[in-house]
């Protein structure tokens, strides 16, 4: 009988639980199989068990479909078609076509374009960093996801730090803002029920009944992107009523008499038409979460996605310091933890690498830089030009904003596209040459979480099927092709977590390669219970809460918290609403994370297609019915999915969960055809949802829908 054997692991994907995982192995060398994979029982965290996605990972690592040798496109880009050769023949062509672009053109005309297909920092931000620094390639901004929110919760409490998550069952009340931890943060979930069971009272502010909502005590349905406005007009209350604590006010904060200044132009019945709430219940919010505590706050990065994202989140951030929540371990607020981990990036990555004058191009505006023209059709000014793409951990034509710009540039015959991929994704389609990448039982990696307060570490359990090679595997070929010589670019997997550890801060004490390997996690050498801001400590310059940013002055912002509207709305805009008058918000489907588990085929038989969800008052004004196919357009695109009908969505708001790959939809288009690449105020982030859009009835089926999206 086969040898059986427990491997630990640790989840790679953009999910703030990070699970610890325990692979169960049977037989040994390059012919060992992976058997089972289950959460680990000794985590506090993940508690042994997964979520419905990653439970099914040996479904992904076993999918005969997986690409396992190196491919050359044979047709058309776009087309998808490919033929294999050899390793040794797609590093030299690679290589050499990098060679002769970059002497014509510069190292800069070479751009990589990765994200969070692995949150592991060596396969995600490690030997990649290092080879592309040493080419002097364009810098990526990744901006995609979270940079928003992190420059407002930056200027206002100095760091992505927060509540630790298991602190949530300890709460009394606890506002879940933006957020739906059912489908996207499960293991959160099973504290808030903790907290519940305790007599806790849950209440979700959110434009959309998620799951989430419907488990809460209460559901407030406010308008997207107003949250700002609804967090002003809550410290409105809670400072005219006296209801702050004026010692923590005192002691821990910067700038509470301007803010008071501030908040007069946000009384609650100036603010309630624009968040779509009655002044009442915003009232009565205020005066719950005031005097009640600890108070927990779990903000998400969806209510960022907006163009004054930053703000939003800023003025959130301001609402525990204003009424003392930091004073307990379960009171405060949780957007990331991510900050909370003092590891070594300068010795990963070797930013010191990167040339004087380095470009910067940021990653929500790919297609502005494939195409070098602007929204409006404008040079875009991108010298050199792009003529190298560089994809991994991502898979762009599918998630970046502006869908037919984008694929307008990777369709260029002049643009050498190289992707590495474990399958044949929307983005491999239009690739000259297309790498086999490894999963994550394949690779060694530590995975730093955004939700909890372990490293984790993940051993590769089986060999890598076929010839597939992980992230640092190819970078150390390609720097020997390219000849680059230094000794950095061939350090193993191990010598680079070993450098990611040497951290000389007191909460990595404890925290080794060894135990990391032999344990499987390591929970941060930082106080227990966690209350990061019991008694100030911020990481802000004045070391307080700040209400009032000299950073952000000196940047020519506004240093108060403020509202900024969006982008696309009637009262930014009426002549755009009055065209496309449905604001439309995208966020992940319950089955899928991003696009990641899209080609499933387990997971999508449940998910079962791409829909747009509207109210039933929205959809009898433009005669549709439910189950009816649609067309979903705005000046930028369209893409055509079956229309549900349900009062789980506000009036005026479309909501169409994603992230569809071309491939499995009805028209090869996503919600991304419909979405701009427009800039939030702060972080320079990605703006998903805010998006004006129409929707039309088509037929009962999808016949005709391709046709049907190719012109807005």
């Amino acid at each position: 009988m086969a040898t059986l054997k427990v491997i630990h692991a640790a989840c790679p994907h953009d999910c703030p639980d990070t699970c610890a995982i325990a692979v169960t192995v049977e037989g040994d060398g390059p012919d060992r199989r992976a058997v089972k994979v289950e959460g680990d029982a000794s985590h506090a965290d993940t508690a042994g068990f997964l979520c419905a996605k990653v439970s099914k990972y040996l479904e992904r690592v076993y999918d005969p479909r997986r690409i396992q040798y190196p491919l050359r496109r044979v047709g058309r880009k776009g087309e998808g078609r490919f033929a294999r050769i050899a390793w040794d023949e797609a590093v030299a062509e690679i290589a050499d076509r990098w060679k002769s672009l970059i002497a014509e053109y510069g190292p800069q005309c070479v751009l990589p374009y990765s994200y969070a297909g692995t949150m592991g920092l060596v396969q995600g931000q490690g030997m990649d960093r290092r080879f592309f620094h040493r080419m002097g390639a364009s810098l990526l901004a990744r901006t995609i996801c979270a940079t928003a929110g992190g420059a407002g919760y930056k200027a206002t409490i100095g760091a992505s730090i927060g509540i630790e998550a298991r602190h949530f069952a300890e709460a009394k009340l606890i506002l879940i803002w933006g957020s739906n931890p059912v489908t996207s943060n499960v293991h959160l979930w099973r504290y808030i029920l903790e907290a519940k069971k305790r007599g806790a009272r849950v209440i979700t502010i959110d434009p959309y009944r998620t799951r989430t909502a419907m488990a809460s005590d209460e559901h407030l349905a406010v308008i997207p992107g107003t949250d700002a406005a609804l967090a002003l007009a809550l410290m409105r209350v809670i400072v005219d009523e006296h209801l702050y604590d004026a010692g923590y006010v005192a002691q821990y904060t910067l700038g509470f008499d301007l803010l008071r200044e501030r908040l007069e132009s946000y009384a609650p019945a100036a603010v309630a038409p624009i968040v779509g709430l009655d002044a009442e219940a915003i009232v009565r919010l205020a005066r719950e979460y005031a005097r009640t505590q600890p108070a927990a706050i779990r903000v998400n990065y969806g209510l960022q996605r907006h163009a004054g994202g930053g703000m939003a989140v800023r003025a959130i951030a301001c609402l525990p310091a204003l009424v003392g929540a930091w004073r307990h371990p379960a009171g405060g607020i949780l957007l990331s933890t991510s900050g909370t981990f003092p590891l070594n990036y300068a010795a990963l990555e070797r930013p010191d690498w990167i040339p004087p004058g380095a470009r910067v191009i940021n990653m929500t505006r790919l297609g502005e830089a494939l195409t070098n023209r602007d929204e409006a059709g404008r040079p875009a000014g991108v010298d050199p030009p792009v003529k190298a793409l560089y994809v991994y951990n991502s898979n762009p034509a599918a998630i970046a904003p502006d869908q037919n710009q984008v694929l307008e540039g990777l369709r260029r015959e002049d643009l050498f596209t190289v992707v590495h991929e474990q399958f044949l994704t929307d983005t491999t389609d239009y690739a000259d040459i297309v790498l086999p990448a490894t999963t994550q039982l394949e690779h060694m990696d530590i995975v730093k979480p955004y939700g909890h307060l372990s490293l984790m570490f993940n051993e590769p359990a089986i060999a890598p099927l076929g010839e597939a090679k992980s992230n640092s595997d190819v970078f150390r070929l390609l720097a020997r092709a390219m000849g680059y010589d230094d000794p950095e670019l061939q350090e193993s997997d191990e010598q680079l977590i070993r450098a990611a550890l040497d951290a000389r801060h007191p909460w990595m004490a404890g925290v080794t390669f060894e135990r990391l390997r032999a344990e499987g996690y390591v929970r941060l050498n930082a106080p227990t219970p966690f209350a990061p801001f019991a008694e100030g400590g911020f990481f802000t310059p004045s070391g307080k809460c700040e209400f009032y940013s000299e950073s952000l002055a000196r940047q020519g912002m506004d240093p108060l918290p403020t509202y900024i509207p969006p982008r696309e709305s009637a009262l930014s805009n009426p002549a755009l609403a009055a065209r496309y008058p449905l604001a439309l918000i995208s966020p992940p489907a319950h089955n899928f994370l991003n696009s990641t588990f899209v080609n499933q085929d387990s997971l999508r038989r449940v998910e079962k297609e791409p829909v747009v969800e509207l109210h039933p008052a929205d959809a009898a004004s433009r005669g549709i019915v439910d189950g009816q196919m649609t067309r979903v357009f705005n000046d930028r695109g369209a893409f055509c999915v079956r229309a549900r009908l349900s009062e789980r969505i506000r009036p005026g708001v479309a909501y169409a969960p994603g992230i569809w790959w071309a491939k499995f939809s009805p028209d090869g288009r996503n919600v991304n055809a419909v979405t701009g690449q427009g800039l939030t105020d702060l972080g320079e982030g990605a703006t998903f949802y805010d998006v004006l859009v129409e929707v039309e009835p088509l037929g009962t089926d999808a016949r005709g829908a391709r046709r049907a999206s190719e012109t807005p």
